[in-house]
């Protein structure tokens, strides 16, 4: 297959069932699921509809996305929704980004924990950054955050981390002024780092006994030899990262539309698959330029098998909101920063700028692809119906 129309979508319906075959038994129910919604998104399978173009007469069959927030090709209109939500949030102020990552050891063993241990990253990582806002010797006010899960690195390797969105200043604790922190300084790296790693090493230390073991863990299982365990990882710096505040509220939003509903890899990044092995574009951060561009070439199973490392568990929210814009006083505290920043309460109409691929996701269903026209529903396809279980003998 080449890079030309390549999608996740032909490697699982090529090679998937090969796959699922070979490993059978070490396969997660969420990750058979998010394999068949891939495979099946954007096909008969789903249903659809069929369309006319009002201009040229065109017709057309649309059918329906899988919307599984796994599927590089069906996260336009989730975002989309999400970034208008956002706009009304956004503060005339510097906005900053900071990215809070976990060391290796933890990476590992928060693959077979996802859900306490991605969880604690983000609760911890929020209460980092509030608790130094708050320092009177800080900036001593209560901030705004947005809170951001990745768990793979560009090479599609397991690495959690979260991205945080800040703005530059916060309500003074009694909530009567807004504090702006120093232009193009926000809060010490050094600092953050320190309770980030302390923070997050004591509530992991209370997690233990609700952690899962295996393989080169399962010692780990009994408390005190995990105690020791932790104890090499209080000595190691931890790495957290603060990048020059942002251009101005767009530029939140553009950086926003690339990375909230990002999946482990997308489409694009894709250069050729076949029973043997599968080649990808990635980026190599320790070099500099175009040094760090490369193609990866990996055997096609350990392809599928890297991708699948990124299946959150059901429910999990990936996309958190903490301080003064928590959903429980978000409108009012919002509209008490306006009144002390003395700006207009008016809605922003800010036009972002997506991608090739999530501008075509969000316009193939609606207009023309020879005119531009408007296309009408004339026929709704019906859905193929799967059996869901063997008949009943009787």
């Amino acid at each position: 297959m080449s890079s030309t129309h390549l999608e996740m979508a032909d490697i699982f319906r090529a090679y998937g069932k090969t796959w699922r075959a070979s490993h059978a038994g070490h396969i997660s129910l969420a990750q058979l699921k998010v394999m068949s919604a891939i495979e099946n998104c954007r096909t008969q399978v789903l249903g659809g509809h069929l369309l006319c173009c009002e201009s040229c007469h065109r017709k057309h069959i649309s059918y329906n996305s899988c919307r599984n927030r796994h599927c590089p090709k069906c996260q336009a209109s989730s975002a989309k929704r999400w970034l208008e939500a956002r706009q009304v949030e956004l503060l005339p102020v510097d906005y900053y980004h900071l990215v809070f990552t976990l060391p290796q050891p933890l990476s590992n063993l928060a693959y077979y924990n996802k859900t306490r241990m991605y969880g604690l990253l983000l609760q911890v990582a929020a209460e980092t950054l509030l608790t130094i806002g708050a320092d009177p010797k800080r900036l001593g006010a209560n901030l705004a955050v947005t809170l951001v899960l990745h768990t793979w690195g560009s090479a599609l390797t397991h690495h959690p981390h979260v991205h945080g969105i800040v703005p530059g200043g916060g309500l003074s604790l009694d909530g009567e002024r807004w504090i702006q922190c120093r232009s193009g300084y926000f809060l010490p790296v050094r600092v953050l780092s320190r309770l980030f790693r302390r923070l997050y090493l004591q509530k992991l230390g209370e997690l233990h006994a609700q952690l899962q073991f295996f393989g080169e863990y399962s010692a780990l299982s009994k408390e005190d030899t995990f105690r020791e365990w932790l104890k090499p990882l209080k000595r190691i710096e931890w790495v957290v990262y603060a990048k020059k505040p942002f251009a101005g509220p767009k530029a939140v939003l553009a950086y926003l539309s690339r990375y909230t509903h990002r999946v482990a890899i997308a489409n694009s990044r894709l250069v050729s698959a076949d029973a043997e092995t599968v080649s990808f574009r990635w980026k190599d951060y320790r070099l500099k330029g175009s040094q760090r561009y490369k193609v990866m070439r990996l055997a096609t199973g350990q392809f599928i098998q890297r991708f699948l490392l990124h299946v959150l568990p059901r429910g999990f929210h990936r996309i958190r909101h903490y301080g003064f814009i928590a959903n429980v006083r978000r409108k009012e505290n919002l509209a008490r920063a306006r009144v002390l920043l003395a700006v207009d309460e008016t809605k922003p109409n800010l036009v972002i700028s997506l991608s090739k691929e999530t501008t075509a996701e969000q316009c193939s269903h609606y207009y023309c692809p020879d005119c531009g026209g408007p296309m009408i529903v004339l026929e709704v396809l019906i859905r193929k119906q799967q059996p869901r279980a063997s008949p009943a003998e009787s």
